[in-house]
């Protein structure tokens, strides 16, 4: 199972017994239209970015098939989805407000999640340094080992979230020295990203942060309701709680991988107004190297058997519910060595 990523411009997509089939535009082909044809049974989730045209039959098929529909801007900014029917499963949102509402339950579920991510950080950090022996990026590793050290002493999530940030600056400011070829990574920048790095990065999150909310649909929990973030209006609260611990791991692992074997390069990227952005054939390059890093086979750390870090967002999200509903004392982050 993978996800289907629908990005090329004026495609038109249609259903055809169990298949979806994508009419692409191609000049080169006699009719102007290339065909694609997709099983049904070979999707998980669909992404649709920019001007492609998805009829009404194609998106009953995927509902039918419980598959999730993702809505994309041009330029990579979530916009919306079309998820199946919800879990029946009300008593397991109720306990996800009651311990939303509960300050310490609150904090528990967001010190776990601020752990993993910091954590998870400093693994990447230590393994990319072991050939490149930068005593910079050892130093930020330190200072990660001591934010993940005060962790336990914070009393407020808002105090939580100054400690993650300074674990992000240590990991962010060591960032570029990983990177093998000449890019002009400083610091993240999220809006609007103004590097190729930062680009990546952004694109990236939104692909993960959807997976998450697809995740969290399935096992029946409210994507609006977090811990660590904010609940606001139309905020994923809980999607943007669950991917902290996967970001290092999924996205940032993809980005450094692109671009020291060059994958990526200059001519990939277009930049607009102090915005840069990934071409058409960029943005293909970088969605088929995640979606093989999402199906790349792990050993849970929690489980202990094999599962694909697509795989291992859905049973991070059954051990938040199963904390949640006090099967488990403690929620334990995605941890890797």
């Amino acid at each position: 199972m993978s996800t289907l990523y629908l990005t090329e411009s004026r495609s038109l997509v249609r259903r055809e017994a169990d298949y979806l089939v994508v009419l692409i535009p191609d000049p080169s082909v006699g009719n102007g239209r290339r065909r694609v044809e997709v099983p049904l049974i070979k999707i998980d989730q669909v992404v649709v970015q920019g001007d492609v045209t998805v009829t009404s039959p194609a998106l009953h098929a995927l509902l039918e098939a419980r598959i999730e529909i993702s809505f994309l801007s041009h330029h990579g900014q979530f916009r919306g989805r079309l998820s199946p029917d919800p879990s029946k499963n009300a008593l397991l949102r109720v306990a996800q407000h009651r311990s939303h509402n509960d300050p310490e339950q609150r904090l528990a579920l967001a010190r776990q999640f601020v752990r993993g991510k910091l954590t998870n950080m400093r693994t990447m950090l230590l393994r990319q340094n072991r050939m490149l022996q930068i005593p910079a990026v050892e130093q930020g590793a330190d200072r990660l080992k001591t934010a993940i050290g005060s962790l336990d002493g914070a009393n407020t999530v808002a105090s939580l979230v100054g400690m993650e940030g300074a674990g992000s600056a240590a990991y962010f400011g060591n960032f570029g020295s990983l990177l093998r070829h000449d890019h002009s990574f400083t610091k993240r920048v999220r809006r609007p990203p103004r590097d190729p790095v930062n680009a990546l990065l952004s694109y990236g999150y939104t692909i993960l942060a959807n997976h998450c909310s697809s995740a969290i649909n399935t096992v029946g929990l409210d994507p609006f309701v977090g811990y660590l973030h904010v609940s606001e209006y139309g905020r994923p609260a809980l999607a943007l709680d669950l991917m902290e611990e996967l970001r290092p791991l999924v996205v940032d692992s993809t980005v450094l991988t692109l671009l020291n074997n060059r994958e990526l390069g200059s001519r990939d990227f277009i930049e607009e107004l102090g915005t840069v952005r990934l071409t058409p054939a960029g943005r293909r390059c970088f969605l088929t190297r995640l979606e093989e890093r999402l199906n790349t086979t792990i050993t849970h750390p929690v489980f202990g058997y094999q599962a694909t870090y697509k795989r291992c967002i859905e049973l991070q999200t059954r051990l938040l519910a199963k904390c949640l509903t006090g099967e488990i004392v403690t929620y334990p982050p995605f941890l890797v060595r």
